[in-house]
């Protein structure tokens, strides 16, 4: 089963509205379906969710822990000092930034109330959180983000590069080590190559939407986690090639220049932006982000309460982070699979 989306407005397959379903019904029970219609059916009476007056936010205490994607890291920090700044300032909320997969492995463990993620959970993660006693969880789409290939800004002649000549550097096996090599007419340069680790939700994302299949690529490139070492490896070496969030590359444009994608369909080369991303030209390097909460955690009014300053905020968040926001359909679907869950956390 896949479980990246490949399309702006996708939201994870083994997921429907705000709920595990369908196969992953089956790992977690479905007995919980009851209680979610009836959840369903009162939600418009739950839909005011928490006060976020300062007053209100005043009297919020406590910590959130949040861990996860190094994209969504800086989104969930923005967020958090925003509620701060909103009034909240006996709420403390930690952001780690241990990778899609390493967020999600510490919160099936219990050990966070947040997982910030730049792929869907995946069945196999759904298993360990069950056997681990989680109660439940449920995820929201909090951003969007496009996938950014760059280059050092001395690197004139790859302006727009197609997901076939990307395949063919990053495919597994690929001995590509020359620029010449990507292309008929690319100079004699040597390709050094940059990119997250294999625990990353960014690298299941690039490898599946480009390689056709997740984690399948080379390994021999350098890797971390951390996307700021990218940025400085990639600003560094003449012939430098990496792929992380377009946040960082946002913060760290007179550094790196962005490549071109060639969408597949209408054979275009498209820049990253936020208007691409939204409105779908940039395929299919765009996706949306998530952040994903533990339904005892969820039930916390603080924790509450920050999911409905990020909701009632989106894109004053989106802006200051310097990320994508939500369109204005994924932002009604959010808003209505929050009150869904508020309804049932308050039930």
């Amino acid at each position: 089963m896949r479980h990246a989306a490949t399309t702006i407005g996708a939201y994870p397959q083994t997921i429907k509205g705000n709920w595990m379903t369908g196969k992953a019904w089956r790992v977690l029970g479905a007995a919980s379906v009851a209680v979610l219609v009836g959840v369903v059916a009162s939600v418009a009476a739950a839909a005011s969710g928490p006060d976020l007056s300062r007053k209100a936010l005043g009297k919020l205490r406590g910590t959130i822990t949040a861990d996860g994607s190094s994209t969504v890291g800086p989104y969930t920090t923005a967020a958090a000092e925003l509620f701060r700044k909103a009034g909240a300032t006996k709420v403390n909320i930690t952001v780690g930034i241990s990778g899609t997969g390493g967020g999600f492995e510490r919160f099936c463990r219990g050990e966070t109330d947040l997982s910030d993620a730049s792929r869907p959970m995946k069945n196999k993660e759904a298993v360990v959180c069950r056997d681990n006693g989680l109660e439940g969880w449920q995820w929201f789409a909090v951003a969007n983000d496009a996938l950014t290939v760059v280059v050092n800004r001395d690197n004139t002649w790859a302006s727009c590069l197609s997901v076939e000549e990307l395949k063919k550097i990053w495919d597994t096996g690929s001995k590509v080590d020359n620029w010449k090599d990507v292309r008929a007419g690319f100079p004699d340069q040597k390709l050094k190559l940059f990119g997250p680790c294999t625990d990353s939700g960014t690298f299941d994302y690039f490898t599946e939407v480009i390689n056709g299949k997740s984690k399948r690529s080379r390994s021999d490139y350098s890797a971390s986690e951390d996307d700021n070492v990218l940025v400085r490896g990639v600003a560094g070496e003449k012939g430098g090639l990496g792929y992380f969030g377009f946040s960082y590359y946002e913060e760290n444009q007179d550094k790196l220049r962005a490549v071109q994608i060639k969408n597949p369909k209408t054979g275009q080369c498209v820049a990253p932006s936020s208007a691409t991303a939204q409105s779908g030209a940039y395929k299919p390097l765009a996706r949306p982000l998530f952040i994903y909460t533990k339904r005892t955690s969820f039930a916390r009014p603080e924790v509450q309460a920050f999911f409905a300053y990020i909701f009632a905020n989106e894109k004053a968040i989106a802006k200051r982070a310097r990320f994508v926001p939500l369109t204005d359909a994924q932002l009604r679907k959010a808003r209505y699979n929050f009150s869904v869950a508020v309804a049932r956390a308050n039930a």
